[in-house]
């Protein structure tokens, strides 16, 4: 828990006790952002669900929303750690379909046919560790650009935004990857327990992302770096470590997004989901995530991430008649996020002159 200490009796006396910033249970945080969110979420079901009630509450239409947020949250939750350190990761998707790519090519080109379940899962593992290794790769060469050679985060995953998705066009001569056998494609159909899987997986490296970002050393650097480099490295942080591990980390994330993806669709194209980093970023944003690095946590982007898909599967209902209906649903996403925006600065000014007009304590 985060925690100010202080001095309630403002006698000059030791401080006797500490004051926790976050109040939550445990040591789960619950700050001003994720409420809001958590309330724009309930609100926006409750609302569709008013509007649609046949279609929209229904365990169809969830599990629905459950398998397309799945994909865009993993690629989300790489996009906030390259956020955290003041940076951004343009290369997200380009590293996603990559990765499938390398990963569908390894099964389709070794995997011998006729093999028993047994064998063929050893030859589905290992795609999946190329797959994922492809993913650090990328982030590793992301985090030598920016760390090493100085080049600006934007400027860098811009370009290898591009020398990804050449690889990939130059992998498959621009066409699609298909064929899978079965046992692959079931993680990203399937469910457990009632629960789509690729939900299952979304919310396992949320939880991951949590340990990492609260409780772990890197966490606490990730934090300290995108708040204040020089503080940082003055303080004894290699904020060049800290650059590749978080891009890393990004690399694997978007790696993980492109398997689900090619789990759950039995194909892989180079230009698949242009529009999701752009997603991420607003995602991240309206997530509390700060664009200059140093401040957003886990739960409330993925509480963005659901207000989202809520929206877009909403507007799809209530528009689909309509042309332009994509319009109306990307015109929802930009107030949505207006709207948190405005209500965090007027909330956060508002504290502001609260505290100003305190009185001083009394020495």
């Amino acid at each position: 828990m985060i925690e100010k200490e202080t001095n309630p009796q403002n006698d000059g006396t030791a401080i006797s006790h500490k004051e926790p910033l976050f109040w939550g249970f445990g040591q789960i945080k619950f700050d001003r952002n994720f409420l809001l969110l958590l309330a724009i979420t309930i609100i926006i079901f409750v609302v569709m669900s008013f509007l649609k009630p046949k279609v929209y509450p229904t365990s169809q239409n969830i599990n629905s929303m459950a398998f397309q947020l799945s994909e865009v949250g993993i690629l989300t939750i790489g996009m906030m750690f390259a956020m955290l350190i003041g940076g951004i990761d343009l290369s997200v998707n380009a590293t996603a379909n990559l990765a499938a790519i390398v990963s569908g090519l390894t099964m389709i080109k070794l995997m011998p046919g006729g093999l028993t379940e047994g064998p063929m899962g050893l030859y589905i593992l290992l795609a999946l560790i190329i797959g994922i290794s492809i993913g650090a790769l990328c982030g590793l060469i992301n985090g030598i650009l920016i760390a090493y050679v100085g080049i600006p985060a934007i400027l860098a995953t811009l370009g290898t935004m591009t020398l990804f998705t050449g690889l990939a066009v130059g992998i498959t001569k621009g066409s699609a990857v298909y064929g899978f056998p079965e046992p692959f494609l079931y993680p990203g159909n399937g469910f457990f327990l009632g629960i789509p899987i690729p939900f299952i997986i979304f919310i396992l490296l949320a939880t991951i992302a949590f340990i990492i970002l609260e409780r772990t050393s890197l966490g606490f650097r990730i934090y300290m770096l995108g708040t204040n480099p020089k503080a940082s490295k003055f303080s004894g942080v290699n904020n060049r470590s800290v650059i590749i591990k978080t891009h890393i980390i990004t690399g694997i994330m978007s790696a993980v997004a492109g398997l689900v993806i090619l789990s759950r669709t039995n194909s892989a194209n180079a230009d698949y989901g242009r529009s999701y980093v752009l997603v991420t970023i607003l995602t991240a944003v309206l997530g509390g995530v700060a664009v200059s690095g140093g401040f957003g946590r886990i739960w409330s982007v993925v509480l963005a991430i659901f207000s989202l898909q809520q929206l877009s599967t909403g507007f799809n209902m209530l528009l689909f008649q309509f042309k332009g209906s994509n319009f109306f649903r990307d015109f929802a996403w930009g107030i949505l996020l207006l709207l948190v925006m405005v209500i965090n600065y007027y909330q956060s000014k508002g504290k502001q002159k609260f505290s100003f007009r305190k009185k001083p304590p009394l020495t």
